[in-house]
């Protein structure tokens, strides 16, 4: 199968197709593709599904697909390699968090995200701006990189299984969506909290947890709070300070405790 590289860190492509001219392929990078205008068909990992015009897709840097082409099809790709290197550009760390959460979550929204007519016409401008700053893309690198942030808030909010429902089910993908939204914040990674989300009691979601996935639920969580933090430590991005503040732990110390864990 065919493997696309990317050597630059961001990377914009504006362009129109009456044939589809890729063979099925993944990449070394993230890709956003927003659909300006068109249809067809976009075939990801194997699974086929129609897409028009507003379609928007993640993908990340294992996901392998192609498009079939059915009416000519306006593309506005935004491609990146490494988020990390843009922390420094990300402002409010929450922005930051959003396109985290999407790209740990993007597996269950492989079809495309649904969004309400406001946030549809909100995205379609942003992704027109992104195409007007792909003419000199290291020179609006600071404005590209906050449009990303920002359809990725927009991505975000869409997402059901963050929706505040009265009743939610008990759902194993809703339930990895809140590990993953609020792994920055171990008050509501307490069992009763989590069980109180998903209408069940404190002494139930542990082993619920461990008969769906094989693990616990403690030692998930734990898993993941140390891939990102070693995720953070190899981009020699952050202090050892800006990660436990960021992860709501005591201090230094509880961070180097998490990634010397086994």
């Amino acid at each position: 199968m065919k493997r696309y590289h990317q050597y630059q860190p961001l990377l914009v492509s504006d362009f129109e197709m009456k044939e589809w001219r890729h063979p099925e392929h993944n990449h070394n990078h993230y890709e956003l593709i927003y659909i300006k205008k068109g249809k067809g068909t976009h075939v990801i990992n194997q699974i086929t599904q129609p897409y028009k015009a507003g379609g928007l897709y993640l993908l990340g840097p294992e996901d392998k697909h192609y498009f079939e082409i059915q009416i000519p099809t306006h593309f506005i790709y935004l491609k990146f390699t490494d988020p990390y290197r843009y922390k420094h550009l990300s402002g409010d760390m929450r922005n930051w968090q959003h396109l985290e959460y999407l790209i740990k979550s993007r597996e269950t929204h492989i079809s495309g995200f649904s969004l309400s007519r406001e946030d549809q016409q909100i995205a379609a401008r942003l992704f027109e701006v992104v195409a007007a700053l792909k003419a000199d893309v290291s020179y609006n690198e600071q404005l590209i990189w906050m449009q990303l942030l920002s359809i990725a808030t927009i991505l975000q909010r869409n997402m059901p299984e963050l929706m505040a429902i009265p009743q939610r089910s008990k759902d194993m993908q809703a339930l990895f969506c809140y590990l993953h939204k609020n792994i920055y914040h171990p008050e509501n990674l307490r069992a009763p909290i989590i069980a109180a989300q998903f209408n069940m009691t404190a002494d139930y979601i542990g082993p619920y947890f461990k008969r769906n996935t094989g693990t616990t639920l403690r030692d998930y969580i734990q898993d993941y709070r140390k891939t990102l933090i070693t995720q953070r430590l190899a981009s020699k991005q952050y202090s050892l300070k800006e990660i436990a503040a960021e992860f709501g732990l005591t201090d230094e110390s509880h961070v180097k405790k998490i990634i010397s864990s086994t």
